[in-house]
């Protein structure tokens, strides 16, 4: 679309894997404003290592996971995604819609919001749905909550992304992402932009689910499904990391590290024989 997409190459971008380009028409204004602002700093104050921006859908419905080990890394993901050119919208904890000026940009960016442990809950999946069905990219973090993995590794998952992308039947785009952290860790603290530090996302082939759609047991085909998700994402931040990926994950529940679940049906009826 001549004209309504601006090209950021040589912008701080990865010169390997230029991004697309942002479709600047689809944006809502504040969506807008609030997105300039966010790649600015990220310009500005880091190293932006963004790669396969390529895999990200250019146009169409889309559920977009991925890990959460910071409260920056919201900018840094939004970031790749807006210049790889789609206006993400987020699932995000419910209580950010009542702080000031968060609150104001998250209702202006139509971001979901997510009411945890209400009966609202499950409005949040029935507006990402709507989303997506009208062709939009929803982006969420299966885990719930920013990472405590004491190793920074993906931890296990809710199940909401999973129940979500069986439903749709959509595209499962990965993304691992890393750096953010050293930015702003679990807690919400001032930013530790000095020295600069390199911030790396990367998108993976979308998570085939295809045999899970009719599975006659949906309980344990979500299982499944929430196992290849965080197992793409957790191959995705290795790789970022340059580290060979735990043989299992942490539990934060537990507060420990649990063995990883099932990736095939089969491996469920064993379980539970």
């Amino acid at each position: 679309m001549a004209g309504r997409h601006k090209d950021i190459s040589g912008q701080g971008a990865s010169p390997s894997d230029a991004a697309r380009g942002v479709d600047m028409a689809s944006g809502e204004p504040a969506f807008r404003f609030l997105g300039s602002l966010a790649h600015g700093v990220n310009v500005a104050f880091t190293r932006r290592d963004f790669r396969a921006q390529a895999k990200v859908p250019a146009t169409g419905g889309a559920l977009v996971v991925a890990n959460h080990n910071s409260n920056f890394d919201p900018l840094v993901i939004g970031d790749y995604l807006i210049w790889a050119g789609r206006w993400p919208r987020f699932l995000g904890k419910a209580e950010l819609w009542k702080v000031p000026v968060v609150g104001f940009f998250a209702r202006g960016c139509r971001q979901i919001p997510v009411e945890r442990g209400t009966s609202h809950a499950v409005d949040s999946l029935k507006a990402a749905k709507d989303a997506i069905d009208a062709g939009e990219m929803v982006a969420i973090y299966p885990e719930g909550t920013v990472g405590t993995d004491p190793e920074g590794w993906p931890m296990t998952a809710r199940s909401g992304a999973a129940r979500l992308a069986l439903q749709l039947r959509c595209p499962v785009i990965p993304v691992g992402q890393w750096g953010a952290q050293e930015i702003i860790g679990k807690k919400v603290t001032a930013p530790k932009f000095f020295p600069r530090k390199t911030v790396k996302v990367l998108a993976g082939d979308p998570v085939d689910l295809s045999d899970l759609y009719d599975a006659a047991d949906q309980h344990a085909a979500v299982r499944v499904a929430t196992e290849r998700i965080m197992s793409a994402i957790t191959e995705l931040v290795g790789e970022l990391r340059g580290l060979p990926v735990p043989a299992d994950r942490y539990d934060v529940r537990k507060k420990a590290r649990v063995p990883l679940g099932p990736t095939v049906l089969e491996s469920v009826a064993d379980d539970q024989s």
